[in-house]
């Protein structure tokens, strides 16, 4: 049994709202398009024959052109606008199984931030956003150069995913690789 019934963990996370200089529905199609939904049904066949780790491997790298998958989405704006709220926004659930992995095995409890939690809004200007809390920030709170690291490979495969949109990035996704 522990001996520690709790552990507070403060850390900072950094968000980026990041203006796709597009419509809200062009820019969610691109995003929909790069960012494809994970086959839930090969997923399931592959848990059920207890396929190898490497056939996982294969099925993540034929299906996300870009790293990443949509292991979820929902539509907010359109529920919001029956409260009579104005504007659109979209919820997602961004990531990639095989990265979460590389971390999941030092701290299984990187699961609070993987995969990562993405929204397409419009602001209230009208402005359609891209948002994202960045990755390194979330998984440094860790403590572990392990985790740590993919935090920061997690920085520049988002920012490519944000070039292959071409939208602008944000200096910081990839100040690791200048180091």
């Amino acid at each position: 049994m522990s001996t520690q019934n709790f552990v507070a963990v403060p850390h900072e996370a950094v968000r980026w709202s990041i203006d796709t200089g597009s419509s809200f529905e062009d820019f969610r199609a691109r995003y929909e398009a790069a960012v494809p939904v994970l086959d839930l049904e090969r997923m399931a066949q592959i848990r059920a024959e207890r396929a190898s780790w490497d056939t996982v491997l294969a099925a993540a790298a034929e299906n996300a052109p870009h790293g990443f998958l949509r292991f979820w989405s929902t539509d907010v704006g359109e529920l919001m606008q029956l409260a009579g709220d104005q504007g659109f926004c979209s919820g997602y659930l961004m990531g990639n199984h095989t990265i979460a992995e590389r971390m999941y095995r030092h701290d299984p409890a990187v699961m609070l931030y993987a995969p990562l939690r993405t929204a397409i809004h419009q602001d209230q200007h009208g402005v359609t956003r891209f948002s994202i809390d960045q990755p390194s920030t979330r998984f440094d709170s860790f403590g572990l150069p392990d985790i740590a690291s993919v935090g920061l490979e997690l920085d520049r495969k988002v920012a490519n995913l944000l070039r292959i949109l071409d939208v602008p990035v944000p200096p910081a996704f990839t100040a690791a690789s200048d180091q």
